[in-house]
């Protein structure tokens, strides 16, 4: 089992708040042509309502950061779209080896 680099760590740090953000941002963007559709107001609250409290469990919006689930929370940003597999180039060659092994069993 991979266990992280202190310098994957320092970087994972690093870059999270910046990953996070742009999610984030992409977000608001979504949810403002959500609210430019020609509905009814309730129906676009309780659309948006729904969203907004799907979005904030993902890891894009809320992470606990953890050194022994970094990989784990990785993928999982991966995986929902918050950062390409590009975006982690910097990391060590065993993380990006962990990283792509889990995206081959799915």
């Amino acid at each position: 089992m991979y266990k992280p680099l202190e310098s994957d760590w320092r970087l994972f740090k690093k870059k999270i708040i910046g990953w996070q953000e742009r999610y984030m941002e992409r977000l608001l963007d979504e949810y403002a042509n959500c609210l430019d559709r020609d509905l009814p107001v309730s129906t676009k609250f309780w659309a948006l309502e729904k969203r907004i409290n799907s979005d904030k469990k993902k890891p894009g919006v809320r992470l606990m950061l953890s050194r022994s689930n970094m990989v784990f929370d990785i993928a999982r940003l991966i995986n929902d779209g918050a950062i390409s597999i590009e975006e982690i180039s910097d990391f060590s060659e065993e993380l990006k080896e962990t990283i792509n092994f889990f995206h081959e069993i799915e």
